[in-house]
């Protein structure tokens, strides 16, 4: 049976030509920020300080780049319909900087427009006059990461979500 989680042999961990070369495979298959494809290759067994030793070498060779991957994950995430809330928590967990979060996410698109497509995509043009349906959509708007200046800007001025 195959396990794709098996460890380097305990002579790779030591190696850091071994951990750069599992990191360039990580690289190949997708986008990766510095801490998410450190954390991979300390699970696959690869000692820490050949791991930051390989991070560093990887920053600096511009073959990762944490400013890049929080933009291209916010573009991803913003066209899928997640909101800025959303999209903060979901890098900070994955080990992005907060100054870098916040500065990509102000460089982003009109969330307020993002909030209102969302919901019309989910809900129809119609904006709901029932207080049950609204408070339906502004829960859905919410839990897709939108804040309450989104979701009134979404659902109309009138909705009073504090």
């Amino acid at each position: 049976m195959w396990n794709k989680s098996k460890p380097p042999k305990p002579v790779e961990s030591s190696s850091p030509e071994a951990a750069g070369g599992a990191a360039i495979a990580l690289l190949a298959r997708r986008d990766y920020g510095s801490a998410e494809l450190a954390g991979k290759l300390i699970e696959r067994g690869y000692r820490a300080e050949v791991v930051e030793a390989v991070v560093a070498d990887l920053l600096e060779r511009r073959l990762i780049d944490d400013a890049r991957y929080a933009e291209h994950f916010i573009t991803y995430h913003a066209q899928r319909g997640h909101g800025p809330s959303r999209i903060r928590r979901d890098l900070s967990q994955l080990g992005v900087a907060a100054p870098l979060i916040e500065a990509s996410l102000k460089a982003a698109p009109d969330w307020g427009r993002l909030a209102r497509e969302v919901r019309i995509r989910k809900f129809g043009l119609e904006v709901p006059s029932e207080w049950s349906e609204k408070s339906r959509q502004a829960r859905f708007l919410q839990y897709r990461g939108f804040s309450n200046d989104h979701i009134r800007s979404a659902l109309g001025p009138d909705l009073d979500l504090d």
